[in-house]
């Protein structure tokens, strides 16, 4: 995440960082920079999940194609979890915002915030994971069930992290 966050600072014209040389204004540019920083990082992580998304709807039609019609129905509370993961993250306010909030934002903010987004991009992979192990399961009709519920309780765990990254902004505002 840091190195997205200084391309986008790097990318800076002469012009911008002569202003930012203005006292005060600094503060408001590395605010808009972070916003800038935080909206990628999400587009890109919701990307990644919709990817998965579109695998989940391939397997269930692999669930419903084999004589799984139970089993396809339990994938639906799963889903719902893994697409109000999606949804939290690409809809979610910048993680910086504020007009002064370089001086709320600290190091060790910012870190714990970076931390959180890691974690993000973490869970792309934990999805991908369990949509691996759904798949195979298919084949195997015993393992199914256990399956399903991993991936409802990874949704469920998803939901939770993003939760406390909230509650880290949310003591930073």
């Amino acid at each position: 995440m840091t190195d997205l966050y200084e391309r986008i600072v790097s990318q800076r014209s002469s012009f911008e960082q002569l202003v930012t040389s203005v006292p005060g204004y600094r503060g408001y540019k590395d605010a808009s920079d972070r916003r800038a920083a935080d909206r990628l990082i999400r587009e890109h992580i919701v990307g990644l999940l919709k990817e998965q998304m579109a695998r989940l709807d391939g397997i269930d039609r692999k669930i419903l194609t084999s004589g799984g019609l139970a089993e396809a129905g339990k994938t639906h509370e799963a889903r719902l979890k893994f697409q109000t993961f999606i949804d939290r993250v690409n809809t979610a306010t910048p993680g910086y915002a504020g007009f002064y909030d370089a001086q709320k934002v600290g190091p060790d903010e910012l870190a714990k915030i970076y931390s959180f987004d890691a974690a993000l991009v973490a869970y792309v992979n934990k999805f991908r994971d369990a949509l691996d192990a759904l798949d195979a399961a298919v084949a195997n009709k015993d393992t199914l069930p256990g399956s399903i519920a991993q991936l409802e309780a990874l949704g469920t765990e998803a939901n939770a992290a993003y939760d406390l990254r909230n509650n880290v902004l949310t003591q930073i505002a």
